[in-house]
């Protein structure tokens, strides 16, 4: 990987290049000593295959360069040679913790492309299905964080009850995790009737468990130890930044877009913001622990005003037939056909829509020219552009305190190295 001033890859840097390249804000001495550690990209606590050099003083962070591009995988261009219904399934391995809130801010791109809305019944599930996802995501970031700084039970507490929603997500959509559920147009079916049943279950014991989360690390000590006062960002500099969702919220700037922006109905659904204003670990941690209660708010409302009638709108130039309509009517299987086959066309013209990610905004820039294929496909995934404040916020501490500043931030290889 270049740097972004060009010269030579990271790989070859001395100490002297990387602080010439990077800087370092720091006052130097001894530097000749400095030890040059590369921290990763198979190490557990970079959360994927992140490599960061480290320019160390002792046990101390002088300066940090994340060299990324080990998981690359070309989706966006690849996204660009399939149709628009295909390139659905690229989206489900950017953010691979939360493939549902993926498939909806491509799929709300698609649909504003088009000029088209999805029916009130779709809305409302995709809602209920965005927050498990946000919730189904936050309980990994808790259970892997605390994993990072030792707390072993919470990481098996944590991915007990996130196997109970990916049981959800395969209810509805067969699986677990690369659903491809949200279709331009609305759902790839109806939700099945015992789907209902089980979020209210889920509802239920929801609450006491995110408590018994909290018991463990709230108030221990060894958790305020290394999360307090650690990896502090402000808000003016977390704004430069471009931090977006809980990253930024943890340093007071209360910014969502299901609030300022909002998509699928989200301005009728009555939730909080959780704001925090310390700016360290500990505050992006309260941060997302409130949201996962905001989320099972906007469930149960999503649940009790969840309409009837159908889950896509009514065009068979965009959405394919019902298959109970395939054995009877040779035109739906003529539209089925050329569906799957030469997909529909979209208007020359461009779009940006952007959602609130667990991890921050999402955001979709996807152009059309006529034809059946985006001309363009682009994404403003946060993950990437955190990854550039870790350097800020880890200068001057400990290389342990690296490993909470890292899962402090939520960073998904996939959404970086696309």
């Amino acid at each position: 990987m270049q740097l972004p001033s060009g010269g030579d890859t990271i790989q070859e840097l001395t100490v002297e290049e990387l602080r010439a390249k990077v800087g370092t804000g720091m006052e130097i001495e001894d530097a000749e000593e400095h030890l040059l550690l590369s921290m990763g990209p198979q190490h557990p606590s970079t959360h994927g295959v992140l490599r960061l050099l480290l320019e160390l003083d002792g046990e101390n962070v002088v300066n940090m360069a994340p060299d990324i591009g080990f998981l690359h995988t070309g989706v966006e261009k690849n996204m660009e040679a399939k149709t628009y219904t295909k390139a659905l399934v690229m989206t489900d391995r950017l953010d691979y913790l939360s493939p549902m809130s993926n498939n909806l801010g491509y799929i709300l791109a698609v649909e504003k492309l088009l000029g088209v809305e999805a029916t009130p019944r779709a809305q409302v599930i995709r809602v209920i299905l965005t927050e498990l996802a946000r919730v189904s995501s936050h309980l990994v970031w808790l259970g892997t964080h605390a994993l990072d700084l030792a707390a072993m039970s919470v990481f098996l507490y944590c991915f007990r009850e996130r196997e109970y929603i990916l049981d959800l997500f395969e209810m509805c959509s067969g699986q677990r995790m690369m659903v491809s559920y949200f279709r331009p147009g609305g759902l790839w079916r109806d939700i099945p009737e015992e789907f209902e049943p089980a979020v209210r279950q889920f509802l239920e014991f929801m609450p006491a468990r995110i408590a018994d989360y909290e018991a463990l690390t709230k108030k221990n000590p060894i958790w305020l130890a290394r999360t307090k006062d650690i990896g502090v960002v402000d808000a003016a500099t977390a704004v430069a930044w471009g931090m977006t969702g809980p990253s930024l919220r943890g340093s007071g700037v209360n910014w969502d877009i299901r609030k300022a922006q909002p998509y699928c109905g989200y301005e009728e659904y009555d939730f909080d913001v959780p704001v925090a204003t310390e700016g360290d670990v500990y505050a992006r941690y309260l941060c997302r622990m409130e949201e996962m209660r905001q989320s099972l708010r906007i469930i149960e409302q999503a649940l009790n005003k969840l309409p009837k009638g159908p889950v896509n709108i009514d065009d068979r130039k965009i959405v394919p037939p019902p298959r109970a309509e395939l054995g009877r009517s040779m035109e739906a299987v003529i539209h089925h056909f050329k569906l799957w086959t030469e997909g529909f066309t979209a208007p020359a013209g461009y779009v940006y829509q952007s959602i609130e990610s667990p991890r921050g905004e999402f955001a979709c820039y996807l152009r059309g020219d006529g034809g059946p294929k985006p001309a363009r496909c682009h994404f403003r995934t946060p993950s990437y552009v955190h990854l550039a404040s870790l350097p800020h916020m880890s200068k001057g501490r400990f290389v342990a305190d690296v490993v909470s500043i890292i899962g402090s931030v939520d960073i998904v290889l996939g959404e970086i190295d696309r």
